[in-house]
């Protein structure tokens, strides 16, 4: 199975990491809680708890820490510290095989670095430039896929890859033209991208609050392979 967390940070990559005794702290430079969390490794203590929440502090970042299935005693101690439970995730992944396709002349497009029409979709769902600056940190393989319905740009997406997987991130279809099969030819586009590039998967995160996100991959064929949660320190 892949690493999911090893992926993510290949694939959107935080600006920089920080050690914080047994905790990794991501800095995210307002590139999303993804690239501004912190990890475990083995051995934590409460004094290391201690650390991350100071490396947080300094780096003007919200107390913020991923959680792993495995990791029920840290789950335990944060909340004991009054942090909160946020967005669980659930992290799809599929064989390219069974996704690639070519898709419709002129209803997708690959290309990097992305055009100003993908960064305006973008920015209308709240993808700004400081996560244009994420995608602009992978060094692996990577392009930004441009998708068209009615003869219109109607939405964009993000893909890279690291080792032999690549990951999906920042898909957006505009309001206006949902509901019309582009994100499917998105992922299928996607896919294709990627299986000329050596990867063998595709993985994709979506919070498990988003129905449609996870009905989208589901009907795709792709399987939850890993989940994770965020604790949050709101004071």
């Amino acid at each position: 199975m892949t690493d999911i967390l090893a992926l993510t940070d290949a694939t959107w990559p935080a600006a920089a990491r920080h050690q914080a005794g047994a905790f990794t702290v991501r800095e995210g430079k307002g590139g999303g809680q993804r690239v501004s969390s912190a990890t475990a490794a083995d051995g934590w203590t409460d004094a290391d708890i201690d650390r991350a929440e100071a490396c947080h502090r300094r780096l003007g970042q919200t107390p913020l820490f991923l959680i792993r299935p495995d990791e029920k005693a840290l789950d335990t101690a944060l909340e004991a510290r009054g942090y909160s439970l946020k967005d669980p995730v659930n992290a799809h992944e599929a064989p390219l095989s069974e996704l690639a396709a070519e898709t419709p002349a002129l209803s997708t497009f690959t290309i990097w670095p992305p055009l100003e029409i993908q960064r305006e979709i973008w920015a209308e769902d709240g993808i700004g430039p400081a996560r244009i600056a994420v995608m602009e940190r992978a060094t692996g393989p990577r392009t930004a896929i441009l998708g068209r319905v009615n003869d219109r740009a109607a939405g964009a997406a993000f893909a890279a890859i690291h080792g032999d997987t690549a990951m999906l991130h920042a898909l957006v279809v505009v309001e206006r033209e949902r509901r019309q099969g582009l994100a499917v030819k998105m992922m299928r586009a996607a896919a294709l991208w990627a299986q000329d590039h050596g990867a063998s998967r595709l993985a994709v995160l979506v919070t498990a609050a988003n129905g449609p996100g996870n009905a989208l991959y589901a009907s795709l064929g792709m399987r939850i392979v890993g989940q994770y949660h965020y604790r949050i320190h709101r004071t």
